[in-house]
């Protein structure tokens, strides 16, 4: 199937779905846009397991046809087990799904229409597998774009946290299985879509046992995550973040670890496509990425870019929605070795700019901290912005400075050293860097949580000896932040942070000894005023569908009927329609987390995902329910998932597990 669309620069014409074999027979799908051009063309690739037939249709056509129309053949490839390609998918980053990017782009390249350069980009999943596919790269690929990627798949995925586990990890666990039991399509793979759907439902796999089993940065972990090997990049990489998604930790890291190779940009929004980057300001995504593509694949000149550009957050009044972010765009080569440090030292007089005499203070053990916490940015979720962090202080141990005579900046990873005593070997320790004005609002800088039996490279266990001090240097996330004058920094300490991170089975006593204690605020000496990035602009100029909804996200907690408190938070039913195609893609999610009145280490956790695909041939519709919980130490998870076709069920599977929590 082909179509023409007009376009700035280049005529294009469309190929909805095209096979692209791999080794071992299996076929994946691809939706290809490609230049009417004498001659060859470099091409840009995109490829996630996200249904380019209806799932994210409407992103797609934001990028690839404006790329497309620059010049470019471009593809956005379904990764084998998902959408319309052929195959299983076991797990995330599997032997086999690696493999097949590499195979893929030697195909781009082999095709008559390519020059022989390639470039990869992609988002979340899609931007993670760019960067893999740049260690030890194909010839053919000659740069990647990798925006809300992660080069720590323990540390700053989806999963886990400083060795804690994530209640993300259960929302993700639920929703992995439920777009992979979604059908091909009939109009794109043919009369066999039925018999290759029945095949993908008896194959589904549960991958969250997987991810609970591995609970330290293992091999498990370890592969797959660019970090650990960043001496075998061997492309340029142009890596984009966030300040509210997890995932922007990367940026900073992969450009000090590769500065010959890597350049860096993180706005303020969370986990999108910076042209819909919310909070704003959002940033022109396709223009930036062009001139990136210009260079690297057609030879044009370099665009003279810092190393890192970064949106220098400013105080703000806490909300779960903000439009627009106070601060600024900054600049910098982030060289750590030529850096500032202001250095705090926690104590009786508060946070001092004078180190005191150690003391030891308890930390307060309140499964209630948390509340205000937000989302942790994965999922992008609009309204699920950190709220004024005042209440949550009460519920931890606080440390303040006096009003701030003067701004200070921190850029980079903020660093808390303390120790700290504790009668239990299981224990969480949570800290959070916030800015309280005048008013007693406070907004949340920073946060990071430590599982206190791991060792600081979260390997393995450490040596635990009841009440003698544990030494530590907690690494926050990378942020960019300034403290204004008039203000108060706070330091916030405490041992648990529910409903974002699953607590440990029973509370520790917990004392944090201030003796050598001391709050590091990073930043750059060349850090630097920044021109603006361009605003984004309306792509495509005519959608091709139409967005529907039954409101935004909507959030409650309080205490259920039977006196368990719970947080709620539902993504109303929303839909996706494509009338050309005579197609709809809809959704809805909702996560609710309890705890018991009487025992707070009995805790719940369930997950609802559904997905309703609407074409010309049948409904399809996909139910994934998950229920986990601690009772009273054994972790135990659920998951049930139903797959039909015209109210005709299709495949039941169920999968549980269980170990000690």
């Amino acid at each position: 199937m082909t179509a023409d669309f007009g376009s700035q620069d280049f005529e294009f014409g469309e190929v909805e779905h095209q096979w692209i074999p791999m080794p071992d027979g299996v076929r994946l799908a691809a939706r290809i846009w490609l230049p009417r051009i004498a001659g060859t063309v470099p091409a840009i690739l995109e490829y996630i397991p996200y249904r380019k037939r209806d799932m994210v249709r409407a992103r797609d056509e934001r990028n690839h046809p404006h790329f497309a129309s620059n010049g470019y053949a471009c593809l956005r490839v379904d990764m084998r087990g998902s959408g319309d390609s052929e195959g299983h998918m076991p797990d995330m980053y599997s032997d086999d799904e690696l493999a097949d990017a590499r195979h893929v782009i030697d195909w781009i390249a082999a095709q008559p229409w390519c020059n022989g350069n390639v470039g990869m980009f992609g988002t979340s999943w899609g931007g993670t597998a760019s960067m893999q596919a740049a260690i030890k790269a194909p010839p053919a690929l000659k740069a990647v774009i990798a925006n809300c990627a992660t080069t720590d798949r323990f540390e700053d995925d989806i999963h886990w946290m400083g060795g804690c586990l994530l209640t993300d990890s259960f929302e993700w666990g639920a929703t992995l299985p439920a777009i992979l039991a979604a059908p091909p399509d009939a109009a794109t793979v043919g009369p066999g879509w039925m018999a290759m759907w029945r095949e993908r439902l008896e194959g589904l796999s549960f991958p969250l046992s997987a991810w609970l089993d591995h609970q330290t940065r293992g091999s498990y972990w370890r592969r797959g995550s660019v970090k650990f090997s960043t001496d075998d990049l061997s492309c340029p990489i142009l890596a984009i973040g966030g300040w509210a998604d997890r995932y922007s930790n990367s940026v900073i890291g992969l450009v000090e670890a590769r500065p010959d190779l890597c350049y860096g940009i993180v706005g303020p929004w969370g986990h999108h496509y910076p042209d819909h980057g919310k909070p704003g300001p959002a940033m022109n995504f396709q223009d930036v990425a062009l001139a990136w593509w210009d260079h690297w694949l057609k030879d044009a000149p370099m665009p003279s870019w810092p190393r890192l550009r970064l949106w220098q957050r400013a105080f703000d009044v806490p909300a779960d929605r903000i439009a627009t972010r106070a601060g600024r765009w900054v600049s910098t080569d982030a060289d750590s070795a030529d850096a500032t440090e202001t250095v705090l030292f926690p104590g009786k007089a508060g946070l001092s700019w004078q180190a005191g005499q150690g003391t030891s203070f308890p930390v307060p053990s309140d499964l209630q901290h948390g509340a205000c916490a937000g989302d942790t940015g994965y999922f992008g979720r609009v309204g699920g912005l950190p709220l004024d962090q005042s209440p949550d202080d009460a519920r931890a141990l606080c440390f303040d400075t006096e009003p701030l005579e003067t701004d200070v900046l921190l850029v980079g990873h903020a660093k808390f050293h303390c120790g700290i005593v504790r009668d239990m070997e299981q224990a969480q320790l949570v800290c959070r860097l916030c800015e309280v004005d005048p008013n007693g609002r406070s907004n949340l800088v920073t946060r990071q949580v430590f599982n206190l039996q791991r060792n600081d490279t979260l390997d393995r266990d450490a040596l635990f000896v009841p009440g003698q001090p544990l030494r530590l240097c907690l690494h926050f996330p990378s942020t960019a932040y300034r403290f204004s004058k008039g203000n108060r920094i706070r330091l916030c300490i405490a041992a648990s942070y529910w409903p974002l991170v699953w607590p440990v089975p029973c509370q520790a006593s917990m004392l944090a000894d201030t003796t050598d204690a001391r709050l590091v605020l990073p930043c750059p000496s060349d850090i630097s005023p920044a021109e603006s990035l361009p605003p984004p602009h309306i792509l495509p100029p005519t959608p091709s569908w139409e967005i529907r909804s039954d409101g935004p996200l909507c959030r409650e907690s309080g205490e259920t009927a039977e006196g368990e408190g719970f947080h709620l938070w539902r993504q109303p039913w929303s839909t996706a329609r494509f009338p050309e195609l005579g197609l709809s893609f809809s959704s809805t999610t909702e996560m609710k987390y309890k705890i018991s009145a009487e025992d707070h280490a009995i805790l719940k956790c369930s997950v609802s995902v559904v997905y309703e695909i609407e074409r010309p041939d049948g409904i399809a519709r996909i139910e994934s329910n998950m229920l986990s919980g601690t009772d009273p130490d054994v972790l135990s998870v659920a998951l049930k998932l139903v797959a039909s076709w015209n109210d005709e069920t299709m495949a039941k599977r169920s999968w549980t597990y269980g170990r000690k929590a």
